[in-house]
């Protein structure tokens, strides 16, 4: 990866942390291989936001999983985006599908899955799945089967 060419400005700096939900920070590189397909996933043990209506925090672990085309998401970034979520108040459904849509924004990618494990407040916990395949092509099949086959 070339910081430079790929005009990547987190990577190898020192950064602060959003203060408020911010996408702007997101930042991308080239696929070295996007004549093929492979799963790329990461793993956020402690993500953090605020119930708009309390709030108080929130806390999941959430798992992105993606097929990657032409574009990759950062991993520096995505933590900065992320964390740009700690202030910010949003309903677990709604952090899920803001966060799928950005990347699918930046990215473009083949298909593309995030679910939250948000830990239970009153007993009760909530795990919110929302997945994206490319339209008209075999990846939208996939997002298909598999949120159907999601439990």
């Amino acid at each position: 990866m070339n910081r430079e060419k790929d005009n990547l400005q987190q990577l190898g700096h020192k950064s602060s942390i959003p203060s408020d939900y911010n996408p702007e920070v997101l930042e991308t590189f080239e696929n070295s291989h996007p004549e093929r397909d492979y799963w790329v996933q990461f793993n956020c043990k402690e993500f953090t936001t605020l119930c708009p209506i309390t709030g108080q925090p929130d806390f999941a672990e959430l798992k992105i999983l993606y097929i990657p085309d032409k574009k990759m998401v950062e991993s520096k970034s995505l933590k900065l985006y992320l964390f740009s979520f700690r202030n910010h108040g949003d309903f677990h459904e709604d952090c899920v599908n803001t966060i799928l849509d950005d990347l699918v924004r930046i990215m473009d990618p083949r298909y593309i899955e995030i679910t939250g494990y948000f830990v239970p407040r009153g007993g009760i916990s909530i795990h919110p799945y929302a997945n994206y395949g490319r339209p008209s092509t075999m990846y939208e099949q996939m997002a298909a089967r598999r949120l159907e086959n999601y439990v």
